[in-house]
């Protein structure tokens, strides 16, 4: 890991990237005039950095054009639903929950500028128990995440190592 970039200060990845001197660059979206303009620099600040690929864990927001063709191929994000069920918000637990699933779980994919669409890398189903809660389903869904996001990452790295059109 060479960088971090963060558009909430607060979280976790950004207490990571501090204790171990990882570069980190804090973009929230208040300062910024538009979602172009932070992304723009955060493609400039991976850029400088010499990112090869950059994993979306946690991130909130959707990349505009300019981060996408810097990266094209090259961005991941872990979702918290089997998409392409429950795509295109912060909420596909809850919507799970609330639907009457009976099962749903976490995708890593390739991210494009279709939302939540781009080549499923792994997927990992989580049942959705009676008498689940919110947060016990959520436990359940981040456990899933947190072993399909390092594989995903491994077989990108294999991909990219591959690839010469990559570097």
């Amino acid at each position: 890991m060479v960088a971090v970039a963060t558009n909430r200060p607060s979280c976790a990845g950004a207490a990571f990237a501090r204790e171990r001197g990882i570069a980190l660059a804090e973009l929230p979206q208040k300062i910024f005039d538009s979602a172009e303009q932070r992304d723009i620099a955060m493609r400039d600040f991976f850029l400088r950095r010499d990112v090869e690929l950059v994993v979306d864990a946690g991130f909130d927001r959707i990349h505009t054009q300019p981060f996408l063709d810097a990266f094209v191929g090259r961005i991941i994000n872990v979702h918290p639903s089997l998409l392409p069920e429950f795509a295109g918000g912060m909420d596909a637990i809850e919507q799970a929950l609330t639907s009457g699933a009976t099962r749903t779980g976490a995708t890593v994919h390739v991210v494009t500028a279709d939302l939540d669409a781009g080549p499923i890398l792994l997927q990992e189903a989580v049942p959705v128990l009676d008498g689940d809660t919110l947060e016990t389903l959520r436990v359940r869904v981040h456990e899933a995440e947190y072993r399909i996001l390092p594989r995903s990452i491994r077989m990108m790295e294999e991909r990219l190592a591959n690839s010469p059109s990559f570097r």
